[in-house]
């Protein structure tokens, strides 16, 4: 697929990704959610990324979405009036992928399936789905001149893009619902107070600081990153502590039967680890454990 609305450059095993409607503040559209679905799985698939990094072109990481094109702006059918039976029922009906469901959840769900960790850069304006698309992704840097806003309610509408059930994992329920009841664009240091971000770096090191992440991740074995981001996403919202154990224990027996030999070789020789296992072709058989 050729992307518009994005770059997608792969060096040293890292995909950069950057949002890139530069002259819009990279703003949302349609077009760039079905690029980034598109995007997303196509780095789960290939094997050359072992990790992945979000920017945004220019002055902006996303600035929402863009409010002005004509009709819906999000996309949506007003013929329809869909009930929640369809969305149980009918979830991937085009006509309800097409006309009812939000484009930016359908975005962040990507992101949550993919086998790759992925690093959010915020570079600068990250308002609505620019802000929520970021709650799926395992790490945020800021740099000190971002701006974040959920933004939502002062637009008379409701938080999307799954970030009801992401927020209030990242920063818990009683700061989620401040932000988003407030809807204020919080600065970068606040976003750090709040342990939304992890860090605010100053604006020309901040690509630098998001590479030195993902080259750590990418030197371990990737099958085992995978496995990781989804155990820790899929088994923490699990009701009793007995389902990660199940999911826990098939993880580490397939594993110690292969990296985890060159793993524990490498660490008896005192030499680094080489890794060549592909999550094209050698994920457990139990993978993925939740469908």
């Amino acid at each position: 697929m050729n992307y518009t609305t994005l770059r997608y450059d792969v060096a040293d095993n890292i995909l950069t990704l950057t949002l890139n409607r530069p002259d819009h503040l990279n703003a949302f559209t349609v077009e760039m959610a079905g690029e980034l679905i598109d995007a997303f799985n196509r780095a789960s698939d290939d094997d050359e990324v072992r990790a992945v990094v979000v920017t945004g072109e220019g002055r902006a990481f996303c600035a929402g979405m863009d409010l002005s094109t004509g009709g819906n702006v999000f996309g949506l059918n007003e013929a329809l009036n869909p009930t929640l039976e369809d969305m149980e029922n009918r979830l991937d009906d085009p006509e309800i992928i097409n006309g009812v469901r939000d484009t930016g959840g359908r975005v962040t769900l990507a992101i949550y399936d993919c086998n790759k960790p992925v690093i959010a850069a915020i570079n600068g304006a990250a308002v609505g789905i620019g802000a929520t698309m970021t709650c799926a992704m395992d790490i945020r840097l800021a740099s000190e001149h971002a701006r974040i806003g959920f933004v939502f309610n002062k637009i008379g509408i409701t938080p999307e893009a799954c970030s009801s059930w992401f927020l209030p994992r990242i920063v818990g329920i009683s700061q989620a619902l401040e932000w988003v009841y407030s809807a204020e664009i919080l600065t970068a240091e606040h976003a750090l107070a709040g342990r939304f971000v992890s860090a605010v770096v100053p604006a020309d090191q901040l690509l630098e600081e998001a590479y030195k992440i993902a080259r750590r991740i990418a030197r371990h074995s990737p099958v085992a990153i995978a496995m990781t981001r989804q155990m820790m996403y899929r088994c923490s919202a699990q009701a009793h502590p007995i389902e990660a154990h199940k999911v826990d224990s098939l993880a580490i027996f397939y594993a110690s039967r292969n990296s985890g030999k060159e793993g524990v070789k490498s660490f008896l020789e005192k030499r680094a680890p080489v890794f060549e296992d592909r999550t094209s072709v050698d994920m457990p058989d139990f993978y993925p454990w939740w469908e």
